[in-house]
């Protein structure tokens, strides 16, 4: 997939995050797009991308292993990247992860200087690792990501303790230690502690801020 220039002959710096669930990847770039600011950097959730399965019955669709790569719907993914990189907005889906749908609207999101893309799965797949400008992966401990999964999930998703816990057992530690925890291999930066880590984030900041710098000053 090749993306169009903007008009100085520069397409935005894509940068990928990464790393397990609970990791704090999500409160990284979180922080990272209120600290540059929403019109210089534009953030999209590899969550939102969950393959549509609405001709499955609830039954089925609780039974999906959605931490595999195959949960993905990588070619919208892909083509949203690409409107992006091309400095165009993309229709991203909304995801209802206590009905395990896509649901019927979608966000709006505008291209900027800045593209950033997480997930657990961000650094796995080839096809998306080729277009990363900057590689990141945040780590955690697995008690503290289990910890952090279970409550979110109870709280936010309207899953019940005894669920989440048969989940993390069944799919989401097999599938970390197959395919999100290899990962860490391709990462240009690997982020301990996740949002909690100042310096790190910090770090990242100055990068994205010299970046922005240097395509003003061009």
């Amino acid at each position: 997939m090749s993306a169009a220039p903007d008009p100085g002959g520069r397409r935005p710096f894509l940068i990928g995050v990464g790393g397990g669930t609970g990791s704090g990847k999500t409160t990284v770039a979180e922080r990272l797009a209120a600290m540059v600011g929403q019109r210089e950097l534009a953030l999209v959730k590899l969550d939102s991308y969950y393959c549509d399965r609405a001709q499955l019955p609830f039954e089925e669709r609780a039974a999906i292993n959605y931490d595999h790569p195959d949960a993905f719907d990588w070619p919208l993914l892909m083509a949203h990247l690409e409107l992006l990189l091309g400095g165009q907005s993309a229709a991203v889906p909304v995801y209802d992860f206590a009905s395990h749908l896509r649901t019927e609207e979608v966000a709006m999101v505008e291209s900027g200087p800045v593209v950033v893309i997480e997930g657990i799965l961000v650094l796995f797949e080839p096809r998306l690792r080729q277009l990363l400008d900057l590689k990141v992966y945040v780590d955690a401990d697995p008690d503290v990501r289990f910890i952090r999964r279970l409550q979110r999930d109870v709280a936010d998703r309207g899953r019940t303790p005894s669920s989440v816990i048969d989940q993390y057992l069944t799919t989401v530690r097999p599938m970390h230690l197959q395919f999100v925890e290899p990962s860490k291999r391709y990462a240009d930066l690997i982020v301990p502690e996740g949002g909690h880590n100042r310096v790190a984030i910090d770090l990242m900041k100055v990068k994205i801020k010299d970046l922005l710098r240097e395509r003003d000053a061009g």
